[in-house]
């Protein structure tokens, strides 16, 4: 699937590029253990032998933050040539009613400088990086045509939702998780298992419980790009 990404042309030697999720991952999954003792039990396999939570943090891109962000005492700060703001910010107004209306929690936004464009039918769906509660911030899901709307950036709104952060929000840091949809008309068909889905369903599950890796070597796709 080919999506274009443009920037402004003064600022396409300073920005860092929207990149596939995969070169995104954060160092506490790269660093953590495959396996971890339970004692009695012998060893559990962690979450990063977990094709599915693996695949969810691979899955699209990525727009990293296009520089350092200094935060203490409330302030937000930053120092780089460009004659746009990084960051901007929400009146709480914008989220009273809904569950996103918390006292003390500021709301602001991400600035993005790229344009993109998706092939017809397919919109993108912006949301935080998934598996990422380590971030200090959340950022809000939303879900635009890509393929229509592509003469500007799509920014993102975010609340700030860890107060005692003190330091240095870093260049490049994810500050939004892209993933394709493609438009389309869902069909749902509802009923119940036949007794031969039945038995393949018990049969499978026997599988997956005995064989390690069973759902990666016989389900999971390999064409994915990190």
């Amino acid at each position: 699937m080919k999506i274009k990404f443009r920037c402004a042309p003064d600022l396409k030697a300073v920005l860092p590029p929207p990149i596939p999720a995969g070169r995104a991952l954060p160092d506490w999954l790269r660093g953590m253990a495959m396996t971890e003792d339970i004692g009695t039990f012998g060893e559990d396999r962690t979450v990063k032998q977990c094709p599915p939570f693996i695949d969810a943090m691979t899955a699209g891109f990525v727009i990293p933050l296009p520089c350092d962000i200094t935060v203490g005492n409330g302030q937000f700060t930053w120092d780089w040539d460009c004659q746009d703001s990084p960051l901007a910010f929400h009146f709480a107004s914008q989220v009273a009613g809904t569950p996103f209306d918390i006292e003390n929690v500021s709301v602001l936004k991400f600035i993005n400088f790229w344009a993109m464009q998706t092939e017809p039918g397919v919109s993108v769906l912006f949301t935080h990086p998934l598996n990422r509660p380590d971030l200090p911030f959340t950022t809000l899901t939303g879900l635009v045509d890509t393929d229509r709307f592509t003469d500007l950036p799509v920014h993102f709104p975010a609340q700030w939702t860890d107060p005692s952060f003190d330091g240095i929000l870093e260049k490049g840091t994810p500050v939004a998780h892209c993933i394709p949809v493609r438009r389309e008309t869902l069909d749902l068909e509802i009923g119940e298992m036949s007794p031969q889905e039945v038995d393949n369903a018990a049969s499978l599950k026997a599988q997956i419980s005995m064989t390690p890796g069973f759902y990666k070597d016989n389900f999971r796709r390999g064409d994915s790009t990190d």
